[in-house]
C-alpha cells in the first residue's frame, strides 16, 4: 500500500520546509485584501509562515510578507496574523 505524500511549505521567514499543517497561511485574495486564511482554502497568492512567534516577529521586522505580495501590508492585517498565530 502506497502512502499518502505530505504536502510540504516554505516558511517566508526562516524558509525551512515543513508539512502544511505546521504553518499559517496568508492570502492575498484577487481583491487585494490580505488576511490569514487558516483553511488554506482561499483562492489567492499565498505564502506560508511557522506558527511561532519568533518567525513572526522576524517576518514583520524584515519585511518579508511585504516582499513575498509586493506590497506594503498594514499594522491591522499584521495584528490579525499575529492573534491567528497566536491562538492557532
Amino acid at each position: 500500500m502506497q502512502q499518502k505524500k505530505v504536502p510540504l511549505r516554505r516558511c517566508v521567514c526562516c524558509g525551512e520546509m515543513k508539512p502544511k499543517k505546521e504553518l499559517i497561511r496568508i492570502v492575498r485574495t484577487p481583491e487585494g485584501e490580505i488576511t490569514a486564511d487558516p483553511t488554506g482554502k482561499k483562492s489567492g497568492r499565498g505564502a506560508y509562515i511557522c506558527l511561532s512567534n519568533e518567525c513572526f516577529s522576524l517576518a514583520r521586522k524584515g519585511k518579508k510578507l511585504e516582499r513575498a505580495f509586493g506590497g506594503r501590508i498594514s499594522d491591522e492585517v499584521y495584528d490579525a496574523l499575529e492573534e491567528a498565530i497566536n491562538n492557532g
